[in-house]
C-alpha cells in the first residue's frame, strides 16, 4: 500500500508544476496570461456545460478526464502557442517522452490508462477525443473576445484561427460557436447561436475564480495558489486517489463536485481553514456561499443549473460517499503543498500537529482513512523539527 500511495504522490505532487507553464492568452479581466493548470480546470467546466452540444456517442466525463490530462505533458515540453513557427513533428516527440515521464510515475495499472487517454487525446479520432478537442479550441477564443480589453493582435489570431486554422473545424462540430464569434468579430452570419450564448455568460464568470486567492502557496513556495487551479489539482488527486476511499465512490460524479466546489468564492472569497473563526462568522459564510451557489448556477439554462446547484449542495452537507470522498480530498491537497514549500500556511497561522489532527486528520480520515495514515506519518517530522506536536 505504502510503495502504491509513494508512487501516486510522486506524480501528483510533480503535477503542482503546471501551474508554472504560461500560455499565451490572458483571463477574461486581461490582467496577466492564464496558466495551463488553470485552463485545464476552465477546459472541464466548459465540457461540462456544453455537455448538450455533443453527440449522444459522447461520454461527457472521459472527456473531462482528457482534458484534466491533456497538458500535463507541459510541464516538460512548455506551452506551444499557435502562432509559434515550431517544429510541430519535434513537439510531438517531445510531448510523446513527456507523457511516458508523467504518467510512468504512477503504479504501472494507473500510468497506462492515463497514457492511453492522453493519446488518445493526441490522436482526436474517437468521438470523445474530438469533442474535448473541440472545447479545448473554442474555449480560448471567447476568453479572448469576451476580455475585459483584448489585444489587437490576440483577436487577430482569433480570426485566423477561425478562417483556416484549427478552429475552423468548429463551423462543423460545434456550429453554434463557430458562428457567434463570427458574430462577436462583426462576421454575423444569422446562424441561430442562442444555446450557446445561453450558457456562455456562466463560463465567462467562472473566468473570475481564478483571480480568487487561497492560503495555500504553490509547491515551490513561489507563490500563493488560486481556486481554479487548486479545483483542477484536487480533481486530479480525486481521481488518482479514489481506489483509497472508505467506500465504492462514482469518481465521475466525485470529479463534477470538485470542479463546481469553490466556484462560490467568486462572491464569498476564500475561507482559510487555519484561520481564526467564529461560529457565527462560518454561519454567516456559509449563508453568502449558498447566495452565491444560487446566483451562479442560476446564470445557466434551468435544466442545467438546477442539478449542478444540488451537485453543490451534496458537497456541502457531506454526507453521501461520494461527498465524503470529495471532501476528504479537498483538504489533504494543500496538506501535500505545505510540505513541499517548507511550512506554508502552517507557518503563516502558527498551525501545531493536534491542529492539524482536528481540521484537517478527521475529515480526511472519515473519507480516504488510508490516505491520512500515509500523509500524517509524512509531515510529521516537519512538525516535530518545529517543535509543534
Amino acid at each position: 500500500m505504502s510503495t502504491r500511495l509513494d508512487a501516486q504522490f510522486a506524480f501528483l505532487l510533480e503535477a503542482d508544476k503546471l501551474r508554472r507553464i504560461e500560455r499565451q492568452n490572458l483571463i477574461i479581466d486581461c490582467s496577466r496570461c492564464e496558466n495551463s493548470a488553470e485552463h485545464s480546470w476552465h477546459l472541464a467546466l466548459y465540457a461540462l456545460v456544453l455537455a448538450p452540444f455533443a453527440g449522444p456517442e459522447v461520454d461527457i466525463f472521459r472527456a473531462i478526464r482528457m482534458l484534466l490530462l491533456h497538458d500535463l505533458v507541459e510541464i516538460d515540453a512548455g506551452d506551444h502557442p499557435i502562432t509559434d513557427e515550431v517544429d510541430w513533428e519535434a513537439v510531438a516527440k517531445s510531448e510523446q517522452a513527456a507523457a511516458e515521464r508523467l504518467f510512468g510515475l504512477l503504479p504501472d495499472d494507473q500510468g497506462s490508462g492515463f497514457l492511453a487517454l492522453w493519446q488518445e487525446f493526441e490522436a482526436a479520432e474517437s468521438p470523445d477525443a474530438r469533442f474535448a478537442k473541440r472545447v479545448d479550441h473554442c474555449q480560448p477564443i471567447f476568453q479572448t473576445l469576451y476580455g475585459a480589453q483584448p489585444l489587437d493582435w490576440h483577436i487577430d489570431v482569433v480570426r485566423q484561427n477561425l478562417h483556416g486554422g484549427r478552429a475552423a473545424a468548429l463551423e462543423q462540430d460545434l456550429p453554434e460557436a463557430f458562428h457567434h464569434a463570427l458574430a462577436l468579430l462583426e462576421e454575423d452570419t444569422g446562424f441561430d447561436c442562442s444555446p450557446l450564448t445561453a450558457r456562455l455568460p456562466f463560463l465567462n464568470e467562472a473566468d473570475k475564480l481564478k483571480l480568487i486567492t487561497r492560503a495555500s502557496k504553490l509547491g515551490d513556495g513561489s507563490r500563493h495558489e488560486n481556486s481554479a487551479e487548486h479545483s483542477w489539482h484536487v480533481m486530479l488527486y480525486a481521481w488518482v486517489l479514489a481506489e483509497h476511499s472508505a467506500e465504492i465512490v462514482d469518481v465521475d460524479r466525485v470529479l463534477q463536485m470538485l470542479l463546481l466546489h469553490d466556484l462560490v468564492e467568486i462572491d464569498a472569497g476564500d475561507t482559510p481553514i487555519h484561520g481564526a473563526i467564529t461560529a457565527e462568522a462560518l454561519a454567516a459564510k456559509a449563508a453568502e456561499e449558498q447566495a452565491a451557489a444560487i446566483r451562479l448556477f442560476g446564470m445557466l439554462p434551468q435544466a442545467q443549473g438546477k442539478p449542478m446547484l444540488a451537485t453543490w449542495e451534496e458537497f456541502e452537507a457531506a454526507e453521501s460517499p461520494d461527498a465524503a470522498f470529495a471532501k476528504s480530498i479537498d483538504r489533504v491537497q494543500p496538506v501535500l503543498l505545505n510540505l513541499l514549500n517548507g511550512g506554508g500556511s502552517w507557518v503563516d497561522y502558527n498551525v501545531s500537529l493536534p491542529q492539524l489532527d482536528a481540521r484537517v486528520g478527521g475529515k480526511v480520515s472519515r473519507g480516504a482513512p488510508d490516505v491520512w495514515t500515509y500523509v500524517r506519518a509524512k509531515i510529521e517530522p516537519w512538525f516535530r523539527e518545529a517543535g509543534r506536536l
